[in-house]
């Protein structure tokens, strides 16, 4: 498997000996950089089990023991401008397939400009 950039993994022990602790990653690039037969480079960031990223990070892995979580679908024509035309709050669920709380929009702040004083 060759990650694309938007993939999400689950990358563990099987992917590389440095991940005895599991993390989950959102690739950002695959390098073409030279390697070893069935070893990648890959840029992205890690994720926290919301699926926040908290750390950007390079990991040199395995890709065969990559473990793909959700793949990066392209999105079809018009569909960021129904999602923003819908104006209903989304919800997401995290890595763990447990529903978060829905997301809502924030409240417009209003300043007032400054006035110097003359």
């Amino acid at each position: 498997m060759t990650p694309r950039a938007g993939d999400i993994l689950h990358v563990t022990r099987d992917a590389s000996v440095q991940f005895a602790t599991s993390i989950f990653f959102r690739v950002i690039r695959v390098h073409d950089w030279p390697t070893y037969d069935g070893w990648l480079w890959l840029d992205g960031y890690q994720l926290n089990a919301a699926g926040d990223a908290v750390e950007r990070r390079s990991i040199f892995v395995r890709a065969g023991g990559l473990r793909m979580v959700r793949q990066n679908a392209p999105a079809g024509p018009g569909v960021a401008a129904q999602q923003a035309s819908s104006g209903a709050a989304t919800s997401r669920a995290n890595l763990q397939d447990r529903p978060a709380r829905p997301v809502r929009p924030r409240a417009a702040v209003h300043r007032t400009p400054a006035v110097a004083a003359g």
